[in-house]
């Protein structure tokens, strides 16, 4: 799994340069006017901001997944400055999580499943394969590499030379002797 492996952002922002290419995500015209939650003062200052968050949002889904519109508004939210008064957690916007969700349908990189009692999106195969391809690119670029798991010998030859061995004897160490707890004596009642 090499999307667990890269860092996060150099994932998300390599996504996101595949996601501009696709035709299907698209920011609507409304995007550079709105903020991203109520607990945001001020709209995203990124031109590509909605690619961005179509990548993250893509990201989520495939460590998270089955997940909905709620819990991404809630990953997505923060605190809001309250001025003098204490801040209160708010979720972040769901029109544009859901406008995305609904992108990256149309596009194939993401659809909806029940698993269980969860239901929600989860990534196809063609979302998985992009995020690896990506997640791979990036593990080439930085030199990190996955140790592969270790062939295994033969197991019969091995285990016969084994039991031709005498059998080695466990030395047991000494154990400290125990404390003897003192019973203090309780004067009889009279």
């Amino acid at each position: 799994m090499s999307v667990h492996d890269v860092d996060a952002t150099q994932l998300i922002h390599g996504v996101a340069e595949e996601l501009k290419k696709d035709a299907t995500i698209k920011a609507p015209a409304w995007a550079p006017f709105v903020k991203t939650g109520m607990s945001r003062e001020r709209p995203p200052m990124q031109n590509d901001w909605w690619h961005v968050r179509a990548a993250s949002i893509l990201r989520k889904i495939f460590m998270l997944g089955p997940i909905g519109t709620s819990k991404l508004k809630n990953h997505y939210g923060g605190r809001k400055n309250e001025g003098m008064a204490p801040e209160h957690f708010h979720p972040g916007s769901g029109n544009h999580i859901r406008k995305i969700l609904q992108q990256l349908e149309k596009a194939g990189l993401a659809k909806q499943t029940a698993k269980g009692v969860h239901k929600g999106r989860i990534v196809t195969p063609k979302g998985h394969k992009l995020l690896e391809g990506i997640a791979s690119v990036i593990m080439k670029e930085q030199g990190i590499v996955i140790a592969s798991k270790p062939k295994e010998a033969p197991k019969t030859e091995a285990k016969v030379e084994e039991k031709a061995e005498a059998p080695v004897e466990k030395v047991k160490k000494p154990r400290a002797p125990r404390k003897k707890k003192e019973v203090a004596e309780v004067p009889a009642a009279q």
